[in-house]
C-alpha cells in the first residue's frame, strides 16, 4: 500500500463520500501473485461445472443485495437511481449469462487420416487484469469478469479512481458464492499509481481496458512489453442517422435515449444526430422542447438529468462547447454549466449544437456529456457520409422504414454494432466492441469469452 488515500465523492453535491486507500506497486504486485498462484492452485481443481454453479451463486448475491449496489452506484457516480438499478440488474445477468457456458468450452477434433488423433483444448489464458472506467462501474467490472472466470482465468481488477466503492463490495459476492480467495483481486488508485504497474507486469496475461484513445495506446504499449493480449474498448462518436420516413416518435425517443444516458457518460452514445434536411427543422424543434422539460436533481430523486463524474469533466465539457461555437457551430439550446437548487455538484445543461463544419471539435472529438450535434444530409447517400466521417467506429444507429436502406447502411458504416430502430437494445448477448479509434477485440455475448483462454492443439500417431 502506497499510504496515500483517494477521495471518493458525490458528483451531485461535491462533497466526499469516503476515502479509498491507493495501492501502490508493492500491493499491485501481491494482488497479481495472489492471481498466479489461485490458477495453478485453487481455481485448478475447481470443476467447469462447479464454476457454473459458483457465477449463479454470484448472480443471486448481487440481486439480494441490488438495492443497497444501486443506491452506493447512484451515490458515486452520479447516475438516476432508477438506471442504477438497470446497472446492478445488468451486473447480476453477465454472471447469470456466463455460468451458462461454463461447463461447454470444449474443444474439437480434427481429422487427420487413420493413423493420427488430433484435438483441440480450451485453457485459461491465466492472470487477467481489467481496467474498468467510471460511467459504468459494476456492469463494466462483470462484463469482463464473467467471461474470465468462466474460463477458468483469474483477475485483477481496477476500478476507475472516481468510481470504486462497487468493485469493492463484488468480493463479498464473490467470497459467499464460494470462489476461493485469491481468483479475485481489487486494487484501488489513480493511472500512474496503480494502472500503470498492473498493465506493466510480466505476470499479467491480457488486460482488458475501457477508456479513451491515448490511455488506450499506453496501455497497449505497456501490455506488449511482456507479450500480453489485450481488449480494447476505447470509447466512440456514435451517429444517430433519421431519414425523412423514419417512425418520428420512435426517432424522437431513441435519440433522446442514446444521447441523455447517464448524463451522455456512455462509449456508445449516439452523439451525433445525422438528420435529412426535408424533416430537420421539425425534428430539432421536437428535441429542443423535450430537453427544456428535463428535471436536473440528485440521482437519488430520479432526475431526467444527473451530475457528471468530476468537475474536471464538467469543464472539458463546457471548454469543447464554447470552441465549437467559436468556430462556428450553432448552440440550439443548453451550453451552459448548471447550478440545480441546493446542490453544489458537477451539472451541464443539456446541449444541441448544430454543426456546419465536420471538422468542428463537437463532430470529432468524444464529449462524454450531455451533448448532442447536429449534422444535416440532403439524402441517405449523403447522411452515410457524414455518419462515416470519424475516426471512431463504435456503434452507429439507423432510423428509415427502407429495409434496403437500412441493410446497406449496416453493411457499409464503419461500426462494431449497428442498431436499426432502436438504440442500445442487445444487451448481454450481443457482441460488443469497435473498429478504427474505437478499438478491438469483442465484450458480451459468447465472443467475450474468447479473450479468456488459448487453444491447445494436440496431435498424436497411434
Amino acid at each position: 500500500m502506497s499510504g496515500d488515500a483517494h477521495p471518493s465523492y458525490d458528483p451531485a453535491t461535491g462533497e466526499v463520500l469516503c476515502d479509498v486507500p491507493v495501492s501502490g506497486t508493492d500491493l499491485v504486485d501481491e494482488a497479481v501473485e495472489a492471481s498466479r498462484i489461485a490458477l495453478k492452485g485453487a481455481w485448478a481443481s475447481v470443476t467447469p461445472a462447479e464454476r457454473s454453479r459458483m457465477l449463479n451463486r454470484v448472480a443471486q448475491a448481487i440481486r439480494k443485495d441490488a438495492q443497497r449496489l444501486a443506491t452506493v452506484e447512484c451515490l458515486d457516480s452520479g447516475k438516476p437511481l432508477r438506471e442504477a438499478v438497470g446497472d446492478i440488474e445488468t451486473s447480476a445477468r453477465y454472471f447469470e449469462y456466463y455460468a451458462g457456458i461454463a461447463d461447454k468450452l470444449q474443444g474439437d477434433t480434427i481429422p487427420l487420416g487413420p493413423d493420427f488423433v488430433s484435438f483441440t483444448m480450451h485453457e485459461p489464458i491465466g492472470a487477467t487484469a481489467h481496467i474498468i472506467p467510471w460511467n459504468f462501474p459494476l456492469v463494466t467490472t462483470a462484463r469482463g469478469l464473467a467471461p474470465a472466470l468462466a474460463a477458468g482465468a483469474t483477475a485483477v481488477i481496477k476500478p476507475a479512481e472516481q468510481t470504486p466503492l462497487t468493485a469493492l463490495m463484488l468480493p463479498v459476492y464473490l467470497e459467499q458464492a464460494g470462489i476461493p480467495a485469491g481468483v479475485v483481486n481489487v486494487v484501488c488508485g489513480p493511472g500512474k499509481m496503480t494502472g500503470a504497474p498492473l498493465t506493466q507486469h510480466p505476470g499479467i496475461a491480457h488486460v482488458t481496458f475501457t477508456g479513451s484513445v491515448d490511455t488506450g495506446k499506453t496501455v497497449m504499449m505497456s501490455a506488449a512489453s511482456h507479450i500480453a493480449s489485450t481488449t480494447m474498448e476505447l470509447g466512440g462518436k456514435s451517429p444517430v442517422v433519421v431519414l425523412a420516413d423514419a417512425d418520428f416518435d420512435a426517432a424522437i425517443e431513441g435519440t433522446l435515449k442514446a444521447i441523455f444516458t447517464n448524463a451522455g457518460q456512455v462509449c456508445s452514445a449516439g452523439s451525433r444526430l445525422v438528420i435529412e434536411r426535408s424533416v430537420a427543422d421539425k425534428f430539432l424543434s421536437e428535441l429542443i422542447k423535450r430537453i427544456e422539460q428535463f428535471t436536473f436533481g440528485h440521482g437519488l430523486d430520479n432526475p431526467n438529468i444527473g451530475p457528471v463524474v468530476s468537475k474536471q469533466q464538467l469543464l472539458k465539457i463546457e471548454g469543447i462547447v464554447r470552441d465549437s461555437v467559436s468556430a462556428g457551430a450553432e448552440l440550439l439550446t443548453g451550453g451552459n454549466i448548471k447550478r440545480p437548487d441546493k446542490l453544489n455538484g458537477w451539472f451541464f445543461e443539456p446541449t444541441i449544437l448544430l454543426a456546419g463544419d465536420s471538422s468542428t471539435k463537437c463532430v470529432q472529438e468524444e464529449i462524454f456529456g450531455p451533448v448532442l450535434t447536429v449534422q444535416i444530409a440532403a439524402d441517405f447517400e449523403h447522411a452515410l457520409e457524414l455518419a462515416e466521417g470519424t475516426d471512431f467506429g463504435l456503434v452507429a444507429g439507423i432510423y428509415t422504414k427502407d429495409v434496403s436502406k437500412a441493410l446497406r447502411f449496416s453493411r457499409k458504416i464503419s461500426a462494431g454494432q449497428v442498431f436499426i430502430n432502436q438504440f442500445f437494445a442487445g444487451g448481454v448477448e450481443t457482441p460488443f466492441g469497435g473498429t478504427k479509434n474505437s478499438g478491438f477485440g469483442r465484450e458480451k455475448g459468447l465472443e467475450g469469452l474468447k479473450a479468456y483462454y488459448t487453444v491447445k492443439t494436440v496431435t498424436a500417431r497411434i
